[in-house]
């Protein structure tokens, strides 16, 4: 039988270990982010609406903090977890709550993407970094690197370390009706969708590019004067970055 000495030490043995261990993952998280800067934006450029591509620079983003580590590279979620049906729940967001709808059927990819990440707690504490007031008009969230003690102009550039396509249940129109959920994506590259998405507050026409349009993957179902309020209050001069922190305090999907 083992001395109470021995087994202190060997307590104390473990728990440095596990300290290691999550040091470890943290790093291959912050790495994983930094490899998965390729996620696109949606802004206006010049007057119109564009795509801006996105692509990794030599400055690390600021590391994440978030509960939960993004999931392994190159671990897309099978599509099959979406189960071909509606999932219905709520985005807390610091204004307030905003209650969504899934369509598994119409966008299996996008739904088992979103769902698996919110599960893992992918989101939570991160930043909706991006309103757009002229032409198209958006909140743009689901960036891992633009947390809510970042600086207030970073964010847009982050993703969970993999990316995805094709583009899936996009409008023919290329019109996006206030309370669409959609993904974001580089301009021209189908399968360069990875965590980001964007809430439409104000019914808005958004042309397709040589991939086609944007994934149609859910609803707002309630809190569109959450939403809108946020959009009222504007941006940051010179940014499009919303003046007040709108932070995503978690998301509970079912």
């Amino acid at each position: 039988m083992s001395t109470k000495s021995e087994r202190e030490y060997e307590r104390r043995r473990y728990e440095k270990w596990q300290e290691r261990q999550a040091k470890a993952r943290a790093r291959r998280h912050r790495q994983r982010v930094i490899a998965g800067s390729i996620v696109g934006a949606l802004v206006l450029a010049t007057g119109v609406v564009a795509a801006l591509a996105l692509t990794n620079d030599d400055t690390p983003a600021a590391a994440p903090t978030q509960s939960a580590p993004a999931p392994d590279a190159a671990q897309v979620p099978d599509p099959s977890l979406a189960e071909g049906r509606t999932w219905t729940g709520t985005l807390a967001l610091s204004q307030g709550e905003i209650g969504i709808e899934l369509d598994g059927a119409a966008a299996p990819q996008a739904v088992a993407n979103f769902v698996s990440l919110a599960g893992d707690g992918f989101f939570a504490s991160t930043k909706c970094h991006r309103l757009t007031e002229e032409g198209i008009f958006v909140l743009q969230c689901g960036d891992p690197t633009a947390l809510g003690t970042a600086d207030p102009t970073t964010g847009g550039t982050g993703g969970p370390g993999y990316s995805w396509g094709p583009i899936e249940n996009a409008p023919t129109d290329d019109v996006y009706p206030a309370g669409t959920i959609a993904m974001a994506r580089t301009g021209d590259d189908g399968s360069s969708m990875g965590s980001q998405f964007f809430l439409v507050y104000k019914d808005s026409p958004i042309p397709a590019d040589a991939a086609g349009g944007y994934t149609v993957f859910g609803q707002i179902t309630s809190g569109m004067d959450v939403l809108q309020a946020i959009a009222d209050a504007g941006t940051v001069e010179g940014t499009t970055v919303p003046v007040s922190d709108v932070i995503i305090e978690g998301v509970n999907i079912q």
